[in-house]
């Protein structure tokens, strides 16, 4: 009975431990394997039909916003996106990449609640969603302008983290 009770004390003091750090680590910042790696190359077509070519090289900084007209979070930021993309339009590129979703539920999506994207890329099968190891919408990458991911934010933007990732990537 006491060697049953020397395992269980440490066992149960080692859970507490992890249990209070995990609560005190913010959800939204979720390591990514993509930090300080380049964007990665992938060709496929925007919302219109036309051939484009998500991560090709640009000489300005990228916020690439991972979204879908299904996604109730999506809509929570939207605001966020569309505020933003006003605010830092001549500072970096806005790019949807919308996510396992139908063209016209998109388009309807965008025309009601506004267009913050220079354009947007369908991943209607999710090639995209999974070469960026995207596992939930919506996330966004931040990009610098040398195309390196520099910050991922999983979950919805708010205007400090969506300022904060763009001031990451202008430096």
């Amino acid at each position: 009975m006491r060697l049953w009770w020397w395992t269980l004390v440490p066992v149960v003091i080692v859970l507490f431990i992890l249990l209070g750090y995990g609560l005190t680590s913010n959800p939204k910042n979720i390591p990514s394997p993509l930090i300080g790696k380049p964007f990665p190359v992938i060709e496929g077509v925007d919302l219109q039909g036309q051939v484009v070519t998500l991560g090709k090289a640009s000489s300005r900084p990228g916020v690439f916003n991972v979204w879908a007209s299904w996604c109730v979070s999506c809509r929570a930021e939207h605001k966020v996106l569309v505020r933003g993309a006003r605010r830092y339009a001549d500072k970096v590129d806005l790019v949807g990449i919308n996510y396992k979703d139908e063209v016209l539920d998109a388009k309807a999506w965008l025309g009601k609640l506004g267009d913050p994207y220079q354009w947007s890329f369908l991943d209607k099968a999710g090639k995209a969603g999974l070469e960026l190891g995207v596992y939930g919408v919506p996330e966004t990458f931040f990009v610098n302008r040398d195309g390196i991911i520099m910050h991922k934010i999983a979950g919805p933007l708010t205007d400090e983290s969506l300022a904060e990732g763009i001031a990451m990537i202008i430096r």
